[in-house]
């Protein structure tokens, strides 16, 4: 031990790495261990630990120790001992170096090599054998981390769920390829931040982006071996700890300071942050997976195994362990997770994947389960942002419009509705007019309001907008897993040609039915979300599970050509009606009752201009208007919001066939706002004093107007 380095018993709380004036605390949780060993190393790559001290305090299960002359920037690691006993869910191995479950920072990324297993590879034993192979060449090491950053006194921006509009995109992605970014800041933190995606984000007008995981992942030994990476990047191993592969800056505390200077400038921006976090598995696999953290820190604690064989791991998630919820300290480290990126790292909210996961008490999924308490209760994360992807692959794991108050969900029935409406799916009319009017029959019984639906189309599981439209089937060939992974049904339609075409007549009918698919999304009520990139036409050439593809079939591409810049320009100005218009942004249900003067809230028209008939929803005809009433709406503006008093109507024709639609009597329009046709983007909006506007196959439009109090309109 150096001369100069002085001990302490420490303290059991916070957990992980505490820095003080003289030193810091360190802290980790382990009810079966036997003896910890904290390792501090000198420089990043050093195989062997400068110093080493056994931790000997225990309390509540936490080891912990105070360590003098601890700095910013010191590296660490951990040995935790105990019994190798997988037949009882226990597989400690002192052998292997360990990284601290509360690390804020690594300094690097793993190397796959056999030491990094706890048991022998190749052996006839399998996991039941004994690796005595030390990690620590393999492993990244955890960064002591100083929490000193300059907000400059930036708020939240804190926009309310009905005014969201949600930008979904992968950190690397977005920058990668942008010729205007700087170079050294391209597919990094910095990247998002600079003033050309800054400037572009904001002429987009989204409120809010919502991040693909950014937590310290591992990228699978089986991808690794194929050539291929864990691109989107649900595999993670360090809750806390920003992944460093982002960062144009090398040093662990470079790669924390360059998030928060991201998440500063977005805030300055009024462009909220939103996380997509993975709290129900983590990247260290199955029972032959490889021992990173959790498994030799305390496997039995941290993941949920078999009742009968706890050998074996039980599997919700499809990637082979499920986090152990139902454990108090598992809890409180996705709480403690939690309040980090709120409180240190000021993000505003986060999306949960696979959170049907973390609602199962004892099998089934439980609306009254710990982790929702916790949330409930808890009074910073109460009020952010929460987002849940409502499903698992486990049994019973499909939850949409089963979680409690506080909770927006991912709507999967709105995605599969709209597509299925546009792709003229026989009697899903109704359907489709539930999903549009902000799905009640799902969110209303427990008092949720209608942004309780996040409304989407497309999102990084599955097709682009782009080859929606583009391709019958899925192409998933460069995942080398001969194209069984990934949807098969994917309720797409490549409009005759599947892939790219020079036929101009196909290329039409796509671009109109993508800005119907965009016209649909944000007129819906409840809160839409974009796939990044589908603004300018994205293509992952048919791929539906792009997951391991970190190359072009995944990043942007910036080369945009003037097809591109009208999607840009309409999707642009789509989104401006959206937030110019308060009657797509209601607080309340429509309910298709009589509000004020004998309008309706919501009337929904067929082409002929009348009210549709209980025998209209079951036809064949599924060409529809919809009339959204200004009329009588009590939702108080945000900030001195002024409400409009104007209607829009919502004219949408799936159908193969132009269909004639008449406004409906007394009612004014004064023009199309915007419509499918792209060769009328330079003309809006126009104006509009006839009574019947041709609606072209999968095509659609908006008109404004109002009421005619006088009679009728003479047109």
């Amino acid at each position: 031990m150096t001369p100069s380095r002085r001990t302490g018993i420490g303290s059991p709380y916070p957990q992980g790495v505490t820095l003080e004036d003289d030193g810091a605390n360190f802290a980790i949780y382990s009810e079966n261990a036997k003896k910890v060993t904290l390792q501090l190393f000198d420089s990043q790559g050093t195989e062997q630990p400068a110093e080493e001290f056994e931790v000997k305090e225990v309390d509540d299960y936490v080891w912990h120790i105070f360590v003098s002359g601890i700095k910013p920037g010191d590296l660490y690691g951990y040995r935790v001992d105990g019994p190798y006993k997988p037949e009882l869910g226990h597989r400690f191995n002192s052998n292997k170096l360990l990284l601290d479950p509360y690390a804020r920072a690594m300094d690097g990324t793993i190397s796959w090599t056999n030491d990094l297993f706890g048991y022998v590879i190749g052996s006839d034993q399998a996991d039941m054998s004994f690796s005595w192979s030390d990690s620590s060449k393999s492993l990244p090491k955890c960064a002591v981390i100083g929490s000193s950053f300059d907000w400059k006194g930036v708020r939240n921006p804190r926009h309310s769920l009905s005014s969201t509009v949600i930008y979904e995109t992968h950190v690397k992605g977005l920058t990668l390829n942008h010729p205007e970014v700087e170079q050294s800041k391209r597919g990094t933190y910095s990247g998002i931040a600079s003033p050309k995606m800054i400037r572009y984000l904001t002429d987009l007008g989204i409120t809010s982006v919502e991040l693909m995981p950014v937590h310290q992942k591992v990228a699978n030994k089986e991808l690794v071996d194929r050539g291929l990476t864990n691109y989107w990047g649900y595999n993670t191993v360090g809750f806390f700890a920003p992944d460093v592969r982002y960062s144009s800056d090398s040093s662990p505390q470079g790669s924390v300071n360059e998030f928060k200077e991201m998440v500063r400038t977005l805030h300055e921006n009024d462009i909220e942050v939103i996380l997509d976090v993975v709290y129900n598995h983590t990247g260290e696999g199955n029972h032959l997976g490889p021992t990173l953290s959790f498994r030799g820190i305390d496997n039995s604690v941290y993941y949920r195994l078999a009742y009968d064989n706890p050998r074996f791991y039980v599997d919700f998630t499809g990637t082979g362990n499920t986090l152990n919820a139902r454990h108090p300290q598992v809890l409180q480290l996705i709480m403690d997770s939690l309040r980090y990126w709120a409180t240190e790292m000021h993000v505003d909210g986060f999306r949960f994947d696979l959170a049907s996961t973390l609602a199962r008490e004892l099998y089934a999924v439980d609306r009254l389960s710990s982790f929702f308490d916790v949330i409930h209760q808890d009074p910073i994360i109460s009020r952010l942002k929460l987002i849940a992807e409502p499903w698992d692959v486990g049994p019973g794991g499909y939850q949409v419009g089963q979680f409690p108050t506080h909770w927006a969900e991912w709507n999967g029935k709105y995605r599969d509705s709209v597509k299925r409406y546009w792709a003229r799916s026989p009697n899903n009319l109704s359907e489709f007019a539930t999903r549009f009017s902000g799905s009640s029959d799902l969110y209303a019984a427990n008092g949720r309001r209608p942004h309780a639906s996040i409304n989407y189309v497309t999102s990084h599981d599955g097709f682009t907008l782009n080859d929606l439209v583009s391709y019958n089937t899925k192409h998933n060939e460069a995942n080398l897993e001969d194209n069984r992974d990934g949807m098969d049904d994917n309720l797409s339609s490549n409009m005759g040609v599947e892939g790219e075409t020079d036929d101009p007549a196909i290329n039409l009918q796509r671009q109109r039915r993508i800005r119907s698919f965009l016209i649909t999304l944000l007129t819906s009520h409840g809160v839409p979300m974009i796939l990044g990139g589908d603004e300018i036409g994205r293509t992952q050439g048919g791929n539906n599970n792009a997951y391991c593809q970190d190359n072009s079939t995944s990043w942007y591409d910036w080369n945009i050509g003037q097809r591109q810049q009208l999607l840009l320009d309409f999707t642009r100005r789509m989104v401006n009606i959206r937030m110019r218009y308060h009657v797509l942004r209601r607080r309340g249900y429509f309910h298709g009752t009589v509000v004020s003067d004998g309008a309706k809230d919501i009337a929904w028209l067929r082409p002929d201009g009348m009210e549709m008939q209980e025998g209209d929803w079951h036809s064949d005809n599924k060409a529809i208007g919809i009339l959204l009433s200004a009329t009588g709406i009590e939702d108080l503006g945000y900030h001195d919001e002024s409400v409009s008093e104007e209607d829009l109507l919502i004219l949408l024709n799936p159908g193969e066939k132009p269909v004639e639609f008449t406004v409906p009597r007394n009612w004014y329009s004064q023009e199309i706002l915007i419509d499918s046709e792209p060769e009328n983007q330079s003309r809006y909006p126009i104006p509009m004093d006839w009574k019947r506007i041709t609606v072209n196959p999968s095509g659609s439009a908006i008109l404004r107007g109002r009421r005619n109090h006088s009679g009728g309109h003479q047109g």
